[in-house]
């Protein structure tokens, strides 16, 4: 029996900060993808760069905490370079008035949170979730979001493999080949793209994925999608069947599949919810795990 473990948190070169992971595993299938970060450190002094940046050197993070040295105050920055709002909370590692704070940042932009008094040492935490806090996803039919004549699921929703935690419970895999088109299953604003990675799966840190943003404040997740395939860029509007990439097998994963999942911030928490989804004959029947075949399913283990 094929057995799979990873570790709750790994440290994400491209994020330069601990992220939750999401462990997906079939027998023929394992798959990761990073979702949220929960956490950033910053400190004042700053610490000196280094002399010599590394060839590999990661971009700047999606948001990021920064701090403004003035002569006699300091101000606490926030960065949000998502096309959407998130959620941030930033604390300090010793008690400093007027922290713990948290905010919404509404969209892309730079923003002040905090004015601390100056003096001394800092060391300030951020945790940042996309979305907006208590969206709530409407009870609508999605798209499926691959163009293939039958759909087949690697694992369903509540998979006892891998699609245990909040962020993706409801979370679909479907069983594609590397290649195929994957449309948008809801119109939206791309709200994060990520295609640079190459297509040689088992990085924990290198799943091509897009999150777009939905008019409910609800946001789905694509992932593990084929290197330079993506058609959209983070701010565009896509509508409904619009092809936003080719599915892959980028990041942690051993078989071809896209990793689809419709997610809502609860609080500084990312929760998948439950989804129906329209195919070609209809809304899809999506199978349990002790289910071994279901009438309009092709599942993985026929």
């Amino acid at each position: 029996m094929h057995r799979c473990n990873a570790p709750a948190a790994a440290r994400h070169p491209r994020l330069a900060r601990p992220i939750r992971l999401a462990l997906n595993c079939l027998p023929w299938l394992l798959v990761t993808l990073p979702l949220a970060a929960p956490a950033q450190w910053i400190g004042w002094p700053p610490e000196a760069p280094p002399a010599t940046p590394a060839a590999d050197s990661p971009p700047a993070p999606e948001v990021s905490l920064r701090i403004l040295a003035l002569t006699d105050a300091r101000e606490v920055w926030v960065d949000n370079a998502l096309s959407g709002p998130v959620e941030v909370h930033v604390n300090a590692k010793q008690p400093v008035p007027g922290l713990p704070i948290q905010r919404l940042l509404p969209r892309r932009g730079a923003y002040r949170i905090a004015r601390l008094p100056g003096g001394g040492a800092l060391r300030l935490e951020l945790l940042a979730v996309p979305g907006a806090p208590g969206a709530r996803a409407h009870d609508i039919a999605y798209r499926f979001p691959l163009r293939l004549p039958q759909p087949r699921i690697g694992q369903p929703p509540q998979g006892a493999f891998s699609h245990a935690d909040a962020e993706n419970r409801e979370a679909i895999d479907f069983v594609a080949p590397v290649g195929t088109p994957v449309i948008a299953a809801r119109a939206g604003t791309v709200m994060r793209a990520e295609g640079r990675f190459g297509d040689t799966p088992g990085r924990f840190d290198q799943a091509n994925f897009l999150r777009i943003l939905h008019g409910d404040g609800s946001m789905a997740v694509y992932a593990h999608l084929q290197h330079g395939s993506l058609q959209v860029t983070p701010g565009q509007w896509v509508e409904t069947g619009q092809v936003i990439a080719r599915s892959g097998n980028s990041g942690y994963s051993s078989g071809p599949h896209l990793h689809f999942a419709v997610q809502v911030n609860t609080g500084l928490r990312l929760e998948s919810v439950p989804v129906r989804i329209l195919g070609h004959e209809g809304e899809l029947r999506l199978p349990h795990m002790d289910t071994q075949h279901m009438p309009g399913n092709s599942t993985a283990g026929k």
